[in-house]
């Protein structure tokens, strides 16, 4: 289940973590998204459980935020019986024209549909009520099980009695044309009725075979929205009554009378194999397209099924269902790990290269979390389970690919535009052509070739396939390498970004400083600054202050207790230490307390600075009484990460709240082009702004819960995965390893799969724009040959099984190569 609240009240990123904390707390089992740019919180929880709304108004009330409900609900569907993209586009429009129905959003490949609607306005019931009428059948994702599956095998049952009758059809209809004999009770010079109505019996199975064509494209042809399906109906039901036609002619003719095989005109074997090669290919393309969404599978099949958990002091073997947050669970050598948690008990080394694509394993001691589903090592050892069920990182991941999935590219908007009037065109197209031919003289099997060519040969599914496919197979790709894409369109903007920006502590750099310098400059020894300094900074998360803390207890002193504390964002901390004001911040804080370092405290600051540390002044009673310079080590990969996003084309820019020589310095190491220092926190939205006003794509690199606005602001934000939640939820692109390089990765991936998609799209328009004309005559004018039905309806299945063909190309990309994809 899921709800969605309007939420008033929320003026920064830390308010929606601590709406999205204090969500989490009250219920049982699911989880709380807080979308800070829409201003809503989204509850999920699990089917049956209550959800105590009062509570969590009354909760939120109490920290200053409003809560309203929306009555939004979105739920996923799997739609059976679509053929086309022209099936799609007629759902889509009518679902979507239903009132209370905020937004569908229809997966063609993957037949799914992801629907948002207000509760109090329409219903689930109404919805598939809704698809039902137009001829399809639509359920719960949830419930629908391996529907696919069960698909693909009902289609192969179709296609072995399709083809069990239509090759000797076609062997009965061919085989006197090149000679071959036929057993003289069915001679079609002596015994034509019999031929005939031989004929009729073995074509029956294979219609049979291909009913739900005639069932959805004549429900379509009459309500005026017609498919795919249409398009094969009207086809091979014209061929097959005017066979029926002949047939009955030849009833009424001389028993003794001797035919010829040009006076028959019987077109049983064009009903049969037109039926049968469709149905394979589209049984091809069901296998290929199931391959475009086995990265989502492979990650479904790593969860485990059982879980060691210690219950009354025993180890008891339990469904990893029946696990809660705070049990403790044993983990031995070799076996997958059951659910996210963190170490308490033992060590080992945990291969998490499914997670994150990274192959060397990580170890894992007393504090550590853990992963579900990654894979120990030799070692055993204990945890306490904190994320179960939905909430593990692994449930997450797959939800996140699953919505990618579901999602469209912008330019996918030109197959729809052109799928939408594709099927009435092509009707009208073959009965002008129809007309034209007979008008000219040409005769009624001409006439009818002609007709069922141009319907058969000008199927619209390539153009549906086109995009989905690619996005299906290029975001599994992502996830393979650790680089989740939570949807199309930032698959395909990251392609035509020009600009990549990054936050540099954690991204560019490690983001664990450590204190390399202390220059006295009052009457305080070493061991008194790092006393008062740590002491004032130990409440803090700021990383500099754990730097400043590990230095200090590193040296054998003991933080002590503040008297008085205040925190000056973007600046510094306030202090009563013992009876002692003390300050400790960057110049801007020494600025705002009227305080002027002398000048051989400025040079100390300088030369820091260009040696690429972060400096804080500690004051004293209103005296500088040091300076403490600290440095952050860059990431092993980050100097190679941005000469390989130069070769791209790109352009790098820092944005950091460092002072400008520090930042200078790293940049100058790592090779950036651009630097934006000593911005606050809430300015770094304002300056990815003014990137874009100069008229860049930016792309934006950050971790911390102060680039939440600049990644939502971003073309394109991308998280790293060691980062914070909200980071993560306010951004595009998710990198599982948070290494600088998988931005690399990221942008050739889009590079490729975009690539990928107008390929695609180029074959499936050549294939309807060069294939109707042939189909209409255009070659006979010439003195070509006439397009027999059967070849076009071929044609029509390789169209669809080379575009999803061409898209799995994408399942063996390699982005690490130097020459991918420039």
């Amino acid at each position: 289940m899921k709800k969605t609240y309007r939420v008033s009240g929320m003026h920064c990123a830390g308010c929606a973590a601590t709406i999205e904390k204090t969500a989490a707390k009250l219920l049982e089992e699911g989880s709380a998204s807080v979308n800070f740019a829409a201003e809503t919180l989204t509850v999920t929880y699990p089917e049956g459980q209550k959800l105590q709304e009062e509570t969590l108004i009354q909760a939120l009330g109490e920290l200053g935020y409003g809560l309203e409900e929306t009555g939004i609900r979105e739920e996923e569907i799997y739609i059976t019986g679509m053929e086309c993209a022209a099936c799609a586009l007629n759902i889509e429009k009518q679902v979507g024209a239903m009132e209370g129905v905020e937004e569908i959003r229809l997966n063609f490949a993957a037949r799914t549909a992801r629907i948002r609607f207000r509760e109090g306005e329409t219903s689930m019931g109404r919805i598939l009520g809704t698809i039902g009428k137009l001829g399809f059948q639509g359920e719960l994702r949830e419930t629908a099980g391996n529907r696919e599956e069960q698909a693909r095998v009902t289609l192969k049952n179709k296609l072995m009695l399709a083809m069990g009758f239509a090759i000797p059809l076609f062997v009965l209809a061919m085989g006197p044309m090149v000679g071959l004999p036929l057993p003289a009770f069915m001679d079609p010079m002596h015994q034509p009725l019999r031929y005939a109505l031989i004929q009729l019996l073995v074509t029956v199975p294979v219609m049979v075979a291909g009913r739900d064509f005639y069932r959805v494209g004549f429900r379509s042809l009459l309500r005026r929205v017609p498919n795919m399906d249409s398009l094969v109906a009207v086809g091979t039901m014209a061929a097959f009554v005017y066979s029926l036609y002949s047939t009955w002619k030849i009833l009424g003719m001389d028993p003794g009378h001797m035919m010829s095989h040009d006076d028959l005109h019987l077109y049983y074997e064009t009903v049969g194999v037109i039926i049968a090669l469709i149905l394979l290919g589209k049984y091809l393309e069901a296998r290929a397209r199931s391959r475009t969404s086995e990265a989502v599978k492979k990650l479904m099949d790593l969860r485990p099924d059982m879980a060691m958990v210690v219950r009354d002091g025993q180890e008891v073997r339990v469904s990893v269902e029946e696990v809660v947050p705070g049990d403790i669970l044993v983990v031995r050598p070799g076996e997958r790990i059951p659910v996210d948690g963190t170490v308490t008990e033992g060590n080992s080394y945990v291969d998490e290269s499914m997670l994150t694509g990274e192959s060397i394993p990580v170890l894992k001691e007393s504090g550590s979390r853990v992963t579900g589903a990654s894979i120990n090592g030799n070692g055993s050892f204990r945890f306490r389970a904190d994320r179960v069920g939905k909430d593990t990182m692994l449930s997450q991941i797959i939800r996140m690919v699953q919505e990618a999935q579901g999602t469209k590219a912008p330019i996918a908007k030109i197959a729809d535009r052109v799928a939408g009037v594709f099927v009435p065109v092509v009707i009208v197209i073959a009965l002008v052509s129809a007309v034209l031919w007979g008008i000219s003289g040409a005769g009624t099997e001409f006439v009818l070739t002609i007709f069922i060519s141009v319907l058969v040969i000008a199927c619209p599914c390539a153009l549906g396939l086109a995009t989905p496919t690619a996005i299906m197979t290029g975001t599994g790709r992502g996830a393979e390498m650790g680089v989740l894409f939570k949807g199309g369109e930032p698959l395909e903007v990251l392609m035509k970004a020009d600009t990549v920006v990054f936050d540099k502590t954690g991204t560019i750099t490690v983001g664990r400083p450590e204190v390399t310098d202390v220059v006295l400059a009052g009457t305080l020894n070493r061991a008194e600054v790092l006393y008062l300094a740590a002491t004032a900074e130990k409440g803090s998360e700021h990383p500099l202050a754990d730097a400043i803390v590990r230095r200090a207890t590193g040296e054998g002193l003991t933080p002590g207790t503040t008297e008085e504390f205040e925190a000056v964002t973007g600046k510094g901390i306030r202090a009563v230490i013992g009876g002692k004001q003390t300050l400790i911040g960057n110049p801007a804080m020494l600025l705002a307390y009227g305080i002027q370092p002398d000048s051989a405290m400025e040079k100390a600051y300088d030369d820091l600075s260009r040696k690429g540390c972060t400096s804080m002044y500690l004051v004293a009673d209103g005296q500088v009484a040091a300076l403490i310079g600290a440095r952050d080590q860059l990431k092993s990969d980050s100097k190679e990460a941005l000469r390989k996003l130069h070769a791209l084309g790109l352009e790098t820019v820092i944005l950091t709240g460092d002072n400008r020589l520090a930042a200078r310095a790293v940049a100058d190491e790592v090779g950036a082009g651009r630097v934006v220092a000593e911005v606050l926190p809430g300015d770094k939205a304002g300056e990815v702004l003014r990137l874009q006003q100069e008229g860049h794509v930016v792309a934006m690199v950050g971790d911390g819960i102060n680039d939440a606005p600049a990644l939502a602001q971003a073309d394109v934000g991308i998280a790293v995965g060691n980062g914070t939640d909200i980071a993560i939820e306010s951004a595009d692109v998710v990198l599982m390893q948070g290494k600088a390089s998988d931005v690399v990765t990221a942008i050739r991936i889009s590079r490729a799969t975009v690539r990928n998609i107008r390929q695609n799209l180029f074959w499936a328009f050549f294939y309807n724009s060069a294939g109707i004309p042939v189909a209409a005559g255009l070659l006979h004018l010439f003195g070509g040959p006439l397009l027999s039905p059967m070849i076009a309806a071929g044609a029509m299945a390789f169209s669809s099984v080379s575009v999803v063909t061409n898209a799995l190309r994408l399942k063996t990309f390699d982005p690490h190569r130097e020459d991918a994809v420039q």
